[in-house]
């Protein structure tokens, strides 16, 4: 309560403060950089987080109270400390509001391998070169291979599904196998 007491002091005495008859804007800017740039910033600075957002800030209404120097030494238009508080105020909101409106940027390097699928051709021509193996395999064969590897079924299980003694599955298993193996060859499975 004293902190706001003492404050509005001030605020009440800079307000009185007369910068002269339309000095040159130079002069303007620079006295009100030795008057009000701590104190301008410690008021942006609650308004913002960022300490360089809020310089940012502090530096444009210095730009734009230079822009006006005119109005800012003439104190029946009303107080310069009045005036600044105003400015930074609607700057720092135009920023909050820039930055909910634009999504936050995102280094590019974080985003790499996103979205970006990467070439199955290998696997489909592998695939492919597979599947017109299977064809030439004889029926038989064909069905315990599906059996077994396709239906993850067991050499009994497989036995029971076919209608076959476990042995012949065993026995297809082995020539089917052996027909792929020598009918493709290295340069087709690419990997």
């Amino acid at each position: 309560m004293v902190n706001s007491t003492a404050s509005s002091r001030e605020d009440k005495a800079r307000a009185s403060e007369s910068y002269g008859p339309a000095p040159d804007p130079q002069s303007v800017v620079n006295q009100l950089y030795g008057d009000y740039f701590a104190a301008l910033q410690l008021y942006v600075s609650r308004i913002i987080s960022d300490p360089y957002q809020a310089e940012d800030i502090v530096q444009e209404t210095m730009v734009r109270a230079w822009r006006h120097a005119d109005a800012l030494s003439r104190p029946e238009l009303g107080s310069a400390w009045g005036w600044l508080k105003k400015v930074a105020r609607n700057i720092a909101i135009d920023k909050i509001r820039a930055r909910r409106a634009r999504p936050d940027e995102v280094e590019e390097s974080a985003g790499v391998g996103v979205g970006i699928l990467g070439d199955h051709s290998d696997d489909v021509l592998t695939s492919m070169s597979v599947a017109n193996v299977l064809l030439e395999l004889i029926p038989e064969h064909r069905s315990v291979l599906y059996e077994v590897y396709f239906a993850d079924r067991t050499a009994a299980g497989a036995a029971d599904v076919l209608g076959i003694p476990v042995g012949t599955v065993k026995s297809r298993l082995h020539y089917a196998l052996r027909k792929l193996k020598t009918s493709v060859e290295p340069t087709e499975l690419v990997a």
